[in-house]
């Protein structure tokens, strides 16, 4: 007991796939609004009062800051406008700026269309004070004057919406603004429901006060409080606070206007203060606003949110005059926010020190401790915080002091902290508006940021794509690439790196061109060739993401292809192929497929023309790809298969002529027999009986993936030559080795492959693109796509079936099909008879199936990487992953025919190793993701009694059995042939010769499940086994076939999936139409032994995925029974 936990097995219960966060943002540039012209229109008309206004005395009368009764009327008008000119110059300097003073209608007029030809397609601020003029009227009309002064002339709102057209923002500093609000709502109310669609408008509106109030008049206001508090916060606020402060005998009123320092300096006393206001804003503004509308107010525009964060101000301060300042889009009372008394305590400390600053410059400011206060409550959250909280209210003062060398280390060390939280979090952050920041830091070259700004960018790019455009204008892509071939990161950081470049360069032609232009492949290739296996239980991340940026670089883009072959990429790829990691041979796969020319591109021609490219370079290339990929095809993973099968139909398309020729001379000899016993890549044992991996070389001392080897079609004897042809000389291919068929024995392959090559003995030697390579290898090719089509795993088989449909096998396919399989659902063909869930439905199966399955494998090939414990993908499918909109995944189905092009690419199936990989950095990845607890403290709990139970069982003596437990009726019409006890629970699992399983609780004498381990036409049951026992145990079936398919949730009615499927018998088969293969499993090694009537036992890591020792039997009878001893291994 205590046997150890399978690790890749056990954890199939939770999986991701790539996370597309659905909430309609854009956080990246491409959502950005300037304000490219201000139009400034003052009614102010000193010294005459309009009619409905009384004046107390004494009563507000600064303008700008400007008494207008200190100077002439005309001047101080003169003076006021430029002032507020300046102001708003501080906030927006390269906008256009317009000043129409006490202006006629048609000059307004004038102004508007002028300001909307400069702006284009930008907003227009049109600022409107109208203190010297009556209030606005209940038809939303404001006043202006005649020429001559002497009448006030009405201007429809509507009127100067038509003019000014939108984007556009207004602010309205008059006596019952809210008139003019109500209005434009009404205007907008009704251009929607005159509208077809939803309105288009883009109109902001910021006014005084409400429709029923009257502006302050207090003297300690200003006339114009709402602008100033609008283009003048700092001043309006510590004026404002200081009439209102606890110390504020202690406070010099007179010493406001001398703070030393400058607003855009936040080392000075006013720079700090002008921070520390925006931080308090911003925040105040992001934990009351929804995000979309933070996102327009805040975020889109500088000018729009530097007014809207003044507005919060001025809602406080002139609320205290009991006055509402009104928004459209209308905001929520904000007055009484908590934040506000930490504004009020930095603006205190700051006040307090003043007159020592201005009496000695030599005095040192003391810079206030709210940013570090502010910090620490962030870190407080993250040691206490989790989703199902709120979210930190610190998040847009961390963006903050992003700016300040000062707290930016502390600040990206609690932001990595809590991206690291998940999703939600990356959303969280984004939505503050976190992508400028980040962005601009690529610039820096402080190595302590390197590692956190990768993680960073990690996980931004895990939810939000459309930053890759931003990234590679501004040459962002460069710093990854740098930090990519930087050996003193480690390989899981560096592995992170090469996801942010993947993310870049995914279908983004300027992302892959700047990449290739930085060196990026020879980067990669360097760190794949170099790699030692198994270096560091993190390596095979790395590995996985290198082959996986290549892919996506070498993806439909034929400049770096080309670039590709005359690095001798393949040559480095295959090694990989043989990797322990079944996730680092599937992107190995993938990354060898994108080499491939399908056919889409015209470009090839040109580029083949080059001197250093030429078509027999290519046709080399191509060869040792596709022969490189056929020793995969019986792979132990059926994710490994999957890819095959992915690449071979892009191979299938490339050469559909050739390959139909062969498949058609086959098809003619074979007719439907083929259908029914499709064939399989196997091994062949040397003369000694014992078959080793390294004894198949296909390039250099590269060793292939032991479990299929590249095996030589008979009769092939050509060499590879000036037309690409092959030899038996080449050393991809190798004596010894030979593919195996179920159908007969040596003679009989012999004689399959040489209908296959004899198919096109007469010639499809055109030389359109792409051009025909070896018969033999088209041979090759198409019993491999026969061995995939009967693969054990439902969705490769399927991917099998469409890629004969390519080669115009799909019509005898189907009717096979049709005559062999049950269906069982409604909506058409359930292939392999599977009673299964919809996470196991076939992602390829034509038309039959919903194209809502249709999605990739999604569980984390590393899960605990840190710990060096993987954990292997669950084959189950997430159907919210298809309407993902970047998912990057086309609709699977295929045909016989089609179109060209565009449109004939969608009909090829979809490689999901990289959707499905980009998964695992939506996990967090600064902790090990160790079994819970929970799951220890239950492991725990079995594992003592079990040995309390052995214990027991040794110290008694049992004569006879006597005592019956329990009963039932299997109700098998054939009889039970196989049957399994859980140890620690009361269910038997039980199956008859048909692989009809069923589940029970014999205690409670109910069924709990029912279900057909497949469907194919060849039925017999080997063996039942439970797989990690101590944990939520899996259970692996053993088909007479020598097929081995691993179920989880098993238990539960009709929710059983799919884990894993291979063929265990990898070898001679026997002419019989089953193997009576037989199997016993190793819980402590972790190993399945397989043999039957054949001459060899074979032993597989399920933990690999692979076949790792073939051992001959020395003897010249089948095996009926295997039992096996770890000690002994």
């Amino acid at each position: 007991m205590g046997s150890p936990c399978l690790k890749p097995l056990c954890d199939a219960k939770k999986s991701f796939g790539r996370f597309i966060y659905d909430n309609g943002q854009l956080y990246s540039g491409d959502a950005k609004m300037k304000t490219g012209c201000v139009a400034l229109v003052l009614c102010l008309n000193i010294s005459v009062d309009p009619p409905d206004v009384i004046k107390i005395s004494p009563c507000a009368r600064m303008q700008c800051w400007i008494d207008p009764f200190s100077v002439a009327p005309q001047k101080a008008l003169e003076t006021i406008g430029r002032t507020l000119n300046e102001q708003y110059e501080r906030w927006q300097p390269r906008a256009r700026y317009k000043i129409s003073l006490d202006p006629t209608v048609d000059e307004v007029k004038k102004l508007c269309t002028t300001c909307r030809k400069y702006a284009k397609s930008e907003r227009v601020l049109f600022h409107y004070n109208g203190h010297g003029v009556p209030k606005p009227t209940s038809n939303g009309e404001i006043w202006l004057f005649n020429k001559s002064y002497t009448q006030y002339i009405p201007l429809p709102i509507t009127d100067l919406d038509s003019w000014l057209k939108t984007p556009s923002i207004y602010v309205f500093d008059c006596s019952a603004a809210g008139m003019i609000v109500n209005t434009f709502i009404e205007l907008q109310d009704l251009t929607v429901s005159d509208s077809s669609g939803p309105s288009t408008r883009d109109c902001i509106l910021l006014a005084a006060c409400e429709a029923h109030e009257t502006l302050p008049q207090s003297a300690e206001f200003p006339a114009d409080v709402f602008t100033s508090c609008l283009t003048t916060p700092i001043k309006m606020a510590l004026r404002w606070f200081c009439t209102r402060s606890l110390i504020r005998e202690s406070l010099d009123y007179g010493l406001i206007d001398r703070i030393p320092g400058r607003q855009t300096d936040r080392k000075t006393p006013l720079g700090e203060l002008n921070w520390i206001l925006t931080a308090v804003t911003d925040t105040i503004a992001w934990n009351v606003l929804p995000r979309d509308l933070f996102q327009k107010l805040f975020r889109q525009d500088l000018l729009v949110a530097s007014l809207f964060r003044n507005f919060l101000l001025a809602e406080r301060i002139v609320r205290s005059a009991n006055c509402s300042p009104i928004s459209y889009p209308m905001l929520p009372p904000t007055h009484q926010h908590h934040m506000w008394d930490a504004w009020d305590m930095a603006t205190e400390i700051c006040l307090l020190q003043l007159p020592t600053l201005i009496d000695d410059p030599n005095v040192e400011f003391q810079p206030s401790p709210f940013f570090t206060e502010q910090l620490t409550a962030f870190e407080v959250w993250l040691d206490n915080g989790s989703e199902n909280k709120n979210p930190p209210e610190q998040l847009p003062i961390v963006l903050q002091v992003l700016h300040t060398q000062c707290h930016r280390f502390r600040a990206l060390v609690l932001l990595e902290r809590f991206l690291n939280m998940g999703l939600w979090a990356v959303d969280l952050v984004l939505s503050v508006g976190i992508f400028p920041y980040v962005l601009k830091l690529l610039q820096t070259t402080a190595p302590e940021l390197r590692q956190i700004l990768v993680f960073i960018w990690t996980k931004i790019l895990a939810v939000d794509k459309s930053c890759q455009v931003d990234l590679v204008k501004d040459g962002g892509h460069v710093y990854f690439i740098r930090f990519l071939d930087s050996v003193d990161a480690y390989p899981e950081q560096r592995a992170m790196a090469a996801f942010v470049l993947a993310v870049i360069i995914d279908g983004y032609r300027q992302g892959q061109e700047a990449c290739i232009e930085a060196g990026l492949i020879n980067v990669c290739l360097k760190h794949l060739q170099g790699s030692i296996p198994n270096d560091a239980q993190t390596e095979p991340l790395f590995l996985q993401w290198l082959c996986l940026c290549l892919g996506k670089l070498w993806e439909d883009f034929t400049e770096a292809q080309v670039l590709g072959l005359q690095a001798d990429a393949p040559a480095i790829f295959v090694p990989l192929l043989s990797q322990s990691q079944p996730e680092v041979r599937a992107a190995s796969v993938f990354a060898l497929g994108t080499l491939l020319d399908v056919g889409f591109d015209t470009s090839w021609d040109d580029i083949i023309e080059d001197e250093h490219c030429n078509y027999e370079e290519k046709a080399r290339a191509e060869v040792v790809i596709i022969r490189s990929l056929l020793s995969v095809v019986s792979d132990g993973s059926p994710f490994v298969r999957a890819e095959v099968a992915v690449v071979l139909a892009r191979f299938a398309f490339g050469h559909n002529k050739h390959l139909k020729s062969v498949a058609a001379a086959y098809l003619k000899s074979q007719s439907n027999s083929m259908i029914t016993s499709l064939p399989s890549f196997v091994f062949k044992s040397s003369g000694s009986g014992y078959t080793s991996p390294t004894h198949y070389v296909p390039h250099g001392n590269v060793v292939p993936s032991p479990i299929a080897p590249l095996l030589r079609v008979g009769g092939d004897s050509q060499s590879i030559s000036r037309d690409g042809r092959v030899s038996t000389s080449s050393p991809v291919a190798t004596p010894g080795f030979m593919h195996g068929s179920p159908l007969s024995d040596d003679s009989s392959q012999h004689f399959d492959s040489e209908r296959l090559s004899g198919a096109v003995s007469n010639g499809v030697v055109n030389h359109r693109r792409p051009r025909p390579l070896d018969n033999s290898l088209y041979s090759q090719c198409v019993l491999a796509m026969c061995a995939l089509a009967k693969d054990p795993s439902p969705r490769v088989a399927g991917l099998g079936r469409k890629v004969l449909s390519i080669i115009g096998i799909d019509q005898v396919l189907a009717k096979s099909v049709k005559s062999t399989v049950e269906s069982t659902t409604a909506s058409g063909c359930n292939f392999a008879g599977l009673n299964r869930s919809s996470s196991w439905f076939d992602m390829s199966g034509g038309g039959h199936l919903p194209l809502t399955f249709r999605t990739p494998p999604v569980s984390p090939p590393w899960s605990s990487y840190l710990t060096g414990m993987r954990r292997v993908y669950s084959l189950d499918f997430r159907p919210h992953l298809m309407n993902s909109p970047d998912s990057g995944l086309a609709d699977p189905l295929l045909g016989s025919g089609g179109s060209s092009g565009a449109s004939e690419r969608s009909f090829l199936p979809q490689s999901t190793i990289y959707n499905w990989s980009c998964g695992h950095f939506s996990k967090p990845l600064l902790t090990a993701a160790d079994d819970s607890e929970e799951i220890i403290a239950k492991r725990e709990v079995k594992e003592k009694l079990a040995l309390d139970l052995i214990a027991k069982c040794q110290h008694c003596s049992v004569s006879r059995l006597h005592n019956q437990i329990a009963s039932w009726d299997t109700k098998f019409e054939s009889g039970t042939k196989t049957a399994l006890l859980q140890p620690f629970s009361s269910i038997v699992v039980a199956s008859d010769e048909r692989e009809l399983i069923r589940v029970w609780n014999y205690k409670e004498a109910t069924l709990l499940n029912s279900f057909d381990n497949h469907g194919y036409p060849d039925k017999g049951i080997s063996k039942l086994y439970l797989v990690n026992e101590l944990d939520e145990s899996l259970l692996l079936v053993a088909s007479g076939d020598g097929n081995i398919r691993i179920w989880k949730d098993y238990t539960e009615r009709g929710q059983q999936k799919l884990v894993s499927a291979f063929s265990a018998i990898q070898g001679d088969r026997p002419v019989a139409r089953s193997v009576n293969a037989v199997v016993d499993w190793q819980q402590q090694s972790g190993y399945l032994l397989a043999s039957g009537e054949i001459s060899s036992i074979m032993a597989w890591d399920l933990d690999k995925e692979q076949l790792v020792n073939t051992a001959p039997t020395s003897s010249d009878y089948s095996i009926s029974a295997l039992v096996s001893f770890f000690t002994l291994l």
